[in-house]
């Protein structure tokens, strides 16, 4: 079942959404998270287009500051449409940092974030000590996972180009994406250093 977001005009505790395809038409209430993620249950199933995932990236952090996730690890080429220069996911972000918790970070190179993440970077820099970043500069972009696995939900993207992916709380589908994260963490090596951050 496709994760929907709803258009202008959200609502707290989901929206109706519209879904045509070759099939007939239906309607069905979707509990899906607005803009913010706020107090909405992150989604599970299907996304398309580049806002959907923008509005899951955002979701995810908002929903780890609030339930206390232990550990999140991003994974993409560069980071380049990712909101994560963006004031909400740096609030989130700074809430869901602190003591016991673990952030790991994986990317072919980081210069696109560098250029467009200002926020991200300074987060990056005050929470060094709960923040690893790896790099894999022989890695294929488009064999990079796109993604976010924590304990609790998982989101990839399948299709770089038309940002179409899945996402849920299965835990099939978080186990499979954990290993083969790990597996591209196995080749990689330190990356992003917050030392020499802005240098």
């Amino acid at each position: 079942m496709p994760a929907h977001f709803c258009p202008a005009g959200l609502k707290r505790g989901g929206c109706m959404v519209t879904e045509s395809g070759n099939d007939n038409s239906t309607e069905r209430a979707r509990n899906t998270p607005d803009a913010s993620g706020a107090d909405a249950p992150l989604p599970s199933g299907r996304f398309s287009g580049r806002t959907e995932f923008q509005n899951l990236v955002r979701a995810s952090f908002a929903t780890a500051a609030k339930d206390g996730w232990r550990e999140i690890v991003v994974s993409d080429a560069n980071f380049e449409d990712w909101p994560l220069g963006e004031r909400a996911v740096s609030e989130s972000l700074q809430a869901w940092a602190g003591s016991g918790r673990k952030f790991i970070m994986l990317a072919k190179n980081y210069d696109e974030l560098l250029r467009r993440h200002a926020r991200f970077v300074t987060w990056r820099r005050t929470w060094a000590h709960v923040i690893e970043c790896w790099r894999c500069p022989s890695a294929d972009a488009l064999e990079l996972p796109s993604a976010i696995w924590s304990p609790a939900w998982s989101m990839r993207r399948l299709d770089l180009e038309r940002s179409t992916g899945i996402c849920g709380g299965e835990a099939e589908r978080r186990v499979l994406l954990r290993e083969s994260l790990d597996e591209w963490l196995r080749k990689s090596s330190p990356g992003f250093p917050a030392s020499t951050l802005g240098l």
